[in-house]
């Protein structure tokens, strides 16, 4: 039986039972022994709609390239350019830019425009803000 085979059985097994952790992990598991066929199909299959875990797992291994060059990419942006970009609700990015413009506000890096930027956002932005400048004084 190929890997394939066996996470197909196992789905439809589990559709039906619900997942055991451990059977879960065995499939996820074997998920890089397959082709890029496979996986799309897999990822296309009425058996995965409900299993958001394995989908995701699907997912970036499909595009773990393209997911690299995007972080990337956000890395090396300059702090005025992440924080157009993270204005922008619909860019996609917006999780990841927050999480390298705290990472450079922690370094100590344009702390005053990220505060901002931070600012003029969410609720939950403003807060961790406050926070940072709490732990700072």
């Amino acid at each position: 039986m190929t890997d394939y085979d066996y996470i197909i059985q196992q789905l439809r097994k589990c559709h039906f039972t619900g997942w055991n952790d451990e059977v879960l992990r065995d499939c996820v598991d074997r998920l890089p022994n397959l082709s890029r066929q496979e996986l799309a199909a897999l990822s296309l299959s009425k058996w995965t709609k409900d299993y958001r875990v394995f989908r995701e797992a699907i997912f970036n291994i499909l595009f773990a390239e393209k997911i690299g060059l995007r972080e990337e990419r956000i890395k090396n942006l300059e702090t005025a350019a992440l924080i157009e970009e993270f204005k922008d609700k619909k860019s996609g990015n917006v999780s990841l830019i927050r999480n390298e413009m705290q990472s450079r506000y922690k370094e100590g890096r344009d702390c005053e425009i990220i505060a901002e930027a931070f600012n003029a956002s969410n609720e939950k932005d403003q807060q961790w803000v406050k926070s940072q400048e709490r732990h700072s004084e």
